[in-house]
């Protein structure tokens, strides 16, 4: 599989935020579909179920331009009302742990963050 590979197909992502310490701040899951994907600016999704204004109703988020976190999904209803996240059939699941790098910095500075990918498979409907 190559970055191109990935236009047009679905994807869950599932993002877990840390502070300096470690320590878990926040996770949070988006789904949508790949919109783009280039070696120098990342893989575009344009996201379904989130609205961040009536001009922009599917906002568009970059993930890094690797494709180590990205794993075939189980066939499956994936749902989480409170992320907004409700996809049938996704193509991949991909996760990301994000770490805090710099102390007292705005929300939202991507310099300031570290993503790390996570190489094992997700553990999806499993006991």
């Amino acid at each position: 599989m190559n970055l191109d590979d990935l236009i047009n197909k679905t994807c869950l992502i599932g993002l877990s935020y840390f502070d300096l310490e470690g320590e878990l701040l926040k996770q949070s899951q988006l789904c949508g579909t790949i919109i783009s994907s280039d070696q120098e600016e990342g893989i575009s999704v344009k996201l379904q179920g989130k609205t961040v204004s009536e001009e922009e109703k599917e906002p568009v988020f970059i993930l890094p331009p690797t494709l180590t976190p990205w794993f075939t999904a189980p066939a499956g209803h994936y749902k989480n009302p409170e992320s907004g996240v409700d996809i049938e059939n996704p193509d991949y699941l991909v996760t990301w742990d994000i770490y805090k790098t710099k102390k007292d910095t705005p929300e939202g500075e991507h310099e300031w963050w570290e993503w790390v990918p996570r190489t094992a498979p997700p553990q999806v409907g499993k006991q």
